[in-house]
């Protein structure tokens, strides 16, 4: 290795250092999903950035999506994927495939993935963390028909002992998006709105989204328009002139309320950039946007 090399890769160290010594002790809630979550090598580049978080004293924590994977099992089943308003309608069949991809793929594989890069991961099932009860029908802005989306829910209430314990015990908690009812059938829940519920609840100081976007952009076909930093007053405005369109509202929404129930800052990253991650957190120009109070 030239001596040239070694001294950017030893100035990287000195510029992340300031960041990892703000940060340390200090809770993020990280959510993920989109086509970043496609390729296997994203996912582990994304995953060994959750490692070496952890290993320098900041407490991770992994919320995870996998709609993709979702609709894909439905299609080799012969089940049709429906969604009204972005969300998806699930009846008997699709919770059971739901609960299968998220609760016995996708998450024992991210959590066998972080403890083989010589991190301490623990899986857990939404069922045991979110309560939630269901969505009454929802007019369809396509058509202007009520659905009703089956076993879809809201979280209403979240049980963040064992969590809270994980998190204590430098372990990185692993969480699916589904919840379950009073009577303790399963609902799918949006991964991005259990995930603002959970950073609020755990009082994170970073709320980080990771998906398949470069961040908050004026016009989504120009990534020179990126927005780096916003507050929460320009966001609603953004919104309400249809800036912020699509499946990035319910993403913005829960960001929002994440903030205003005390998370200190919330980012919007994309996940297919390698070390997306670190380079948001611990770099001095970021690459996303960040959203404040």
């Amino acid at each position: 290795m030239s001596t040239i090399a070694s001294s950017i890769r030893a100035e990287v160290l000195i510029e992340a250092l300031p960041y990892i010594q703000k940060f340390r002790g200090q809770t993020f809630v990280i959510k993920y999903g989109g086509s970043a979550m496609e390729d296997e090598h994203l996912v582990e580049r994304l995953l060994r950035d959750v490692v070496f978080l952890e290993a320098v004293g900041i407490n991770p924590v992994l919320v995870h999506g996998g709609g993709k994977s979702i609709s894909q099992k439905m299609r080799d089943a012969g089940l049709p994927a429906r969604f009204v308003n972005g969300l998806r309608i699930t009846d008997s069949a699709t919770i059971g495939l739901v609960e299968e991809v998220l609760d016995r793929e996708i998450n024992p594989g991210l959590v066998r993935t972080i403890n083989e890069f010589g991190g301490r991961a623990v899986g857990f099932s939404g069922r045991d963390v979110c309560l939630a009860e269901k969505l009454p029908p929802q007019l369809d802005a396509a058509n202007g028909e009520t659905v009703d989306l089956g076993y879809v829910g809201t979280v209403t209430s979240l049980q963040l002992e064992t969590v809270r314990a994980i998190i204590a015990d430098e372990k990185v908690p692993v969480i699916s998006p589904i919840a379950r009812n009073a009577e303790g059938h399963t609902l799918n829940v949006n991964a991005d709105i259990a995930a603002g519920s959970i950073a609020a609840a755990l009082g994170a100081s970073k709320m980080i989204y990771l998906s398949d976007v470069p961040g908050i952009m004026r016009d989504v076909k120009n990534r020179d328009s990126l927005i780096p930093s916003v507050n929460s007053a320009s966001v609603q405005q953004l919104i309400d002139h249809d800036v912020i369109v699509g499946g990035m509202i319910p993403k913005v929404e829960s960001a929002l309320r994440a903030l205003a129930a005390g998370v200190g800052k919330v980012h919007f990253i994309d996940g297919r950039i390698p070390h997306a991650l670190l380079l948001e957190i611990c770099t001095n120009s970021g690459i996303g946007t960040e959203v404040l109070p």
